[in-house]
């Protein structure tokens, strides 16, 4: 389940990326999030970028981390994913008030992303006890 989230997390942070890259060449006819201060959370990176990353380093990370050091950092960095997705949730509803069915996929994802793998994690650590 954790790899098909992150594999079509990934597809949706491809697609934002595209569209981010044809709006800083003015190649877009609407108006779009990308061109929003809240998709670049961090200085000038575009938010889809760091999905392009994030999806598949968790992806397999969550198959190899077996340690309990690993499987907690994991559980923390998809919290704090789940975390922006929801400041960024608020932003589409209340702030910019535009519909992106890709900005809804990505937060769908890493919140179901969290919950499956805390679900996971925990119950790998508790059976190790």
């Amino acid at each position: 389940m954790i790899t098909v989230l992150c594999g079509v997390g990934l597809y949706a942070a491809l697609f934002m990326l595209k569209k981010s890259v044809k709006a800083a060449r003015g190649e877009l006819s609407e108006p779009s999030v990308v061109q929003t201060p809240r998709a670049r959370l961090l200085g000038r990176v575009p938010n889809a970028l760091l999905g392009t990353a994030y999806y598949p380093a968790f992806g397999i990370a969550a198959w190899v981390a077996d340690r309990p050091w690993a499987m907690l950092t994991l559980l923390t960095i998809c919290a704090f994913a789940a975390a922006v997705s929801a400041v960024l949730a608020y932003s589409l509803l209340f702030v910019t008030r535009m519909p992106c069915v890709y900005c809804w996929t990505s937060h769908a994802i890493n919140w179901s992303l969290a919950l499956c793998y805390a679900f996971f994690s925990l119950s790998a650590l508790g059976a190790g006890r």
